[in-house]
């Protein structure tokens, strides 16, 4: 097996890197203070075909033989020095625009998928509820056929990202509450945030985490969605739903390694400069030991999700892959994180070094896309021949 990456993938791979060095690090400090989001870094990558890998030319995408490959490397570099940068390729592409492909009509992917791909639109999608998370089908929000075929739609979406900056979206909706089995009664839609009456959006301030990633809430009060909004068919928003989640998982997953690069690289170079009772701590064995196991647990979680892009790119399902690759890649984010705050010590607890962004940004891994118990779930029952 060839490990190295095709050079169409490499390339994008050294502009992505040469991007988040050059555009996203040198006010990352500022930014992440003042909790900035520049749109025009997405408009930016947009141009660099960041959220085109996975898209026809036909919608200005750039179609390339190894689109999910090249999403995951461009989602790592980007996670490597800033988690919240790295977003953008699911509100872009890997949600949005991919389920637009798989599911819309020929005028819904005109109309949508390249203003997505170029970053003209910002994208989102929405799903949680104040009181729905994991299990998606106990969602309340609804939306009513009426007799000129439009819907009104009513409910709260929350942790809804891009939920106040969003030009466009993918909405999961009930039409028939009562539908048996329950989720076969959900349908999607594509939503305009900020044209259509009936949407308001409310910022969510205080967050642990990500700060330059817009998080907020999208109100549906009596909103009016056209007839033209429905995605796909009546009754199929659950599967569209897990469908579009196959996709963003997966680049969350490659976020997380991301960020446990940054760990890495900061714990090293820390570990080769800090002196303790006459040499660098690096040369103690305890040190070496937390920077061994970050080692390894990313180059396996790396090797994870280059296994379920591939397998992706060759057509196939990668449920299974992609769901242990995100459990994996998270909680080695995670442990990461806490080995580089270990090893930084007291000037880890200072806003002087990266190490308190992540750790938050870390934490987000194992709950956005489905949490680690989610994924937990759906990997037993692979494992327990319940799911095939």
């Amino acid at each position: 097996m060839n490990f190295e990456l095709p050079e169409e993938v490499e390339l994008l791979r050294m502009t992505a890197r040469r991007f988040a060095e050059e555009e996203i690090k040198p006010t990352q400090d500022e930014d992440e203070k003042n909790h900035t989001f520049r749109p025009e870094l997405v408009r930016a990558m947009g141009e660099l075909g960041f959220f085109g890998t996975l898209i026809p030319e036909e919608y200005d995408g750039v179609d390339m033989d190894h689109g999910f490959l090249a999403a995951v490397v461009i989602s790592i570099e980007l996670a490597r020095v800033s988690a919240s940068w790295s977003l953008p390729i699911n509100m872009q592409m890997m949600g949005p625009a991919l389920t637009l492909l798989r599911f819309g009509t020929k005028e819904q992917k005109e109309e949508y998928i390249p203003k997505l791909v170029s970053g003209e639109y910002l994208g989102c999608f929405a799903m949680t509820e104040p009181n729905v998370g994991s299990d998606v089908a106990s969602m309340k929000t609804h939306a009513d056929k009426q007799p000129d075929g439009s819907y009104i739609c009513n409910g709260q979406k929350t942790w809804i990202s891009n939920a106040h900056v969003a030009d466009a979206g993918l909405l999961y909706a009930y039409t028939d509450r009562e539908s048996k089995p329950k989720h076969r009664g959900m349908s999607a839609f594509i939503i305009e945030p900020k044209n259509w009456d009936g949407i308001d959006s409310v910022a969510i301030e205080e967050k642990f985490g990500l700060f330059c990633s817009p998080t907020g809430e999208l109100l549906f009060e009596d909103a009016k969605l056209p007839a033209t909004s429905l995605l796909g068919e009546e009754g199929k928003g659950f599967k569209i739903c897990m469908s579009q989640l196959d996709g963003t998982r997966l680049s969350c997953a490659a976020r997380a390694v991301g960020l446990g690069e940054a760990c890495l690289e900061a714990s090293v170079e820390y570990a080769n400069e800090r002196k303790q009772f006459g040499k660098t701590i690096g040369e103690f064995q305890m040190v070496q030991a937390q920077i061994a196991e970050m080692y390894a647990e990313h180059e396996a979680a790396k090797l994870l999700i280059y296994q379920a892009a591939l397998k992706r790119d060759k057509g196939e399902r990668a449920t299974r892959e992609t769901s242990v690759a995100k459990y994996f890649a998270a909680e080695a984010a995670v442990h990461a994180a806490n080995e580089t705050m270990k090893i930084f010590g007291s000037y880890g607890y200072s806003n002087e070094y990266p190490c308190g962004r992540l750790i938050r940004d870390a934490k987000s891994y194992q709950i956005v896309e489905g949490t680690s118990n989610v994924q937990k779930m759906i990997i037993s029952g692979y494992a327990l021949g319940k799911r095939s």
